[in-house]
């Protein structure tokens, strides 16, 4: 009598297989197009501010202080003629063109968006996967990022670029930090999830390495929900770091930032409301644009909300 075969072993299902209309439903997607549109366009305004413009944001010219948007003064260049430029968005208390400061601003508001975006994923997803997994680990890991999360973000911010010094990589990590716990509990309950599915108990069952089932089982049913949280994470970002700007604690104030610039013109703005105005308006189309493609990706992506497009 022979031994009768073994039922094969339940896999764990293909993220990408299970849903072949998500790319049409992110095309069809009005949130995603324009939201990740105006994305690309910042971006591209603040990798191309050299060629968008050739003014120096960081140039003090007292003769043109607080000048209105329009106007016009002539230089001389390095070689000796004169040249025209026009202050597109005027001039601030110390003469600097806002139109360049803005431009040059996107990049150091993108940088930090999408770094601090990585980062808390990286972390969170690690930390997160080790606290839903190992539930020995448990108890402790998710006290700590309780004791985080009752912290305000801006608090945590204030206090480790108090101590550390201004500079961009301070920022970065200030921001990272009261961004990590949240990270850690969506991915921990998608792993709390995940590990009672008979695919994972099986895996368990015959022996596989835990490295490999994470690997194989667990993580690809984190990255779709981890996607749509960094770009929630992203806009969060840019405005905390505009506010720590704004405060005074953020990045320092020769780095041209939209915080900066309106920590720089808050004083006039009953008489210069440029000087606030213009990098206001960039900062909220970034964050809305940001937050856009979020719901987009959260409406296409989530099995529940991708019913309903």
């Amino acid at each position: 009598m022979t031994d009768a075969a073994a039922p094969p072993l339940i896999e764990a299902p293909d993220v990408q297989a299970t849903k072949p209309g998500a790319a049409k439903r992110l095309l069809r997607n009005p949130s995603v197009l324009i939201g990740g549109l105006l994305i690309l366009l910042v971006a591209a305004i603040g990798l191309l501010a050299p060629l968008l413009t050739p003014i120096d944001p960081a140039a003090i010219n007292p003769s043109n202080r607080n000048k209105l948007p329009g106007f016009e003064t002539t230089e001389r260049d390095d070689d000796g003629n004169k040249v025209t430029r026009v202050a597109r968005m005027g001039t601030d208390s110390l003469g600097r063109d806002i139109y360049a400061r803005v431009v040059y601003g996107a990049r150091v508001s993108l940088t930090v968006g999408i770094a601090v975006a990585v980062l808390s994923v990286a972390v969170g997803l690690g930390v997160g996967l080790v606290a839903g997994y190992f539930r020995a680990l448990d108890g402790v890991i998710m006290r700590v990022m309780d004791g985080l999360m009752a912290i305000p973000g801006i608090l945590v911010a204030i206090a480790l670029v108090s101590l550390s010094g201004a500079s961009l990589l301070t920022v970065v990590v200030a921001v990272t930090i009261p961004e990590i716990p949240r990270v850690v509990r969506l991915v921990r309950a998608i792993v709390l999830s995940i590990r009672e599915e008979p695919y994972v108990e099986a895996a368990i069952s015959v022996g596989t390495p835990t490295p490999k089932i994470l690997w194989r089982h667990v993580l690809p049913n984190t990255i779709a929900p981890l996607i749509v949280q960094a770009t929630f994470i992203a806009g969060s970002a840019i405005l905390l770091e505009a506010a720590l700007s704004f405060l005074g604690v953020g990045i320092p104030p020769e780095t041209p930032t939209w915080g900066n610039i309106m920590a720089e013109g808050r004083t006039a703005f009953q008489l210069y409301p440029h000087n606030i105005l213009y990098p206001a308006a960039f900062l909220t189309v970034t964050v809305l644009a940001v937050n856009m493609l979020g719901d987009g990706l959260r409406d296409t992506l989530d099995p529940r909300m991708a019913k309903r497009v």
